[in-house]
């Protein structure tokens, strides 16, 4: 029996990726689907692949980095439905670069939290009223499992991804008792325009991102405080009760893999 049966759910991020499969997932359930990212045409697409899939959908394209694009697309939204049901914090960036390489480029975590924690934090408070007014909502935070595990080298989308989670938890403690709930979703890496800057990458199994918008759909429809995989699960509770030792046995693997991954692209020498 699932807890959200079709309503008005928001979804950012949803011009590409994880977050257009989502949308048309959703809208295959009958949801209708508010979609917000930066590009309009590529949003238009995923309209009509939502309406081919016998959703509803709306277009609205956002910054999430600019505080009256937010407001003003907030507004949009609840004008044309009148409430929103679920908010879908999907949209991000990320980058791969130690922290070594990154003492003098502060902007590459300014860039990141921009998008992934003030972006998403700054749309939810302009949707949080209508969803208290109606004493009903639900949030979902797209994270990673590598905050689940000792990652090297992605120190700023992880920091982004880490305060994230904090602020979920502190809005399902403050305000599930009134009927507002989270999720926090931890993909694995996804084989998506993100993860595709990373040429390594390409050789490397990863999750489709239509099973990653499946992940998303769970997080909407059955609203559990947490949807990850068994690995990351396992990975959490060692952090918590031997991060030392976690860390000393997860990084050097992780490091000997991007090394395999490297090898395995390199084109071969003449």
């Amino acid at each position: 029996m699932t807890r959200g049966g079709p309503g008005v759910v928001v979804v950012t991020g949803a011009s590409s990726g994880i977050g257009a499969e989502a949308a048309v997932q959703l809208g295959g359930l009958g949801w209708t689907v508010a979609l917000l990212a930066r590009r309009a045409d590529e949003l238009d697409a995923v309209a009509d692949r939502v309406r081919s899939a016998g959703g509803t959908a709306t277009v609205h394209p956002v910054d999430l980095t600019d505080e009256d694009s937010v407001r003003a697309v907030a507004e949009d939204v609840l004008g044309e439905h009148g409430h929103v049901d679920v908010l879908v914090n999907n949209a991000g960036r990320s980058i791969r670069r130690s922290i070594r390489d990154s003492l003098d480029r502060l902007h590459d975590h300014e860039r990141v939290m921009a998008v992934n924690y003030l972006g998403a934090v700054r749309l939810t408070h302009a949707l949080l009223p209508s969803m208290i007014e109606r004493g009903r909502g639900h949030v979902v935070f797209s994270s990673t499992m590598s905050t689940q595990v000792p990652i090297p080298l992605f120190s700023a989308y992880l920091a982004s991804k880490s305060a994230l989670e904090s602020y979920a938890r502190s809005l399902l403690a403050e305000e599930g008792h009134r009927g507002i709930t989270t999720t926090v979703v931890y993909f694995p890496m996804v084989r998506t325009e993100m993860s595709g800057a990373t040429a390594i990458y390409a050789a490397m199994p990863m999750m489709t991102a239509s099973k990653a918008g499946a992940w998303l759909v769970t997080a909407t429809v059955n609203r559990p405080t947490r949807v990850t995989s068994l690995g990351g699960a396992v990975g959490q509770a060692g952090m918590s009760v031997l991060p030392g030792v976690l860390t000393r046995v997860v990084t050097p693997q992780i490091r000997r893999m991007d090394k395999s991954l490297a090898r395995r692209v390199r084109p071969p020498r003449d």
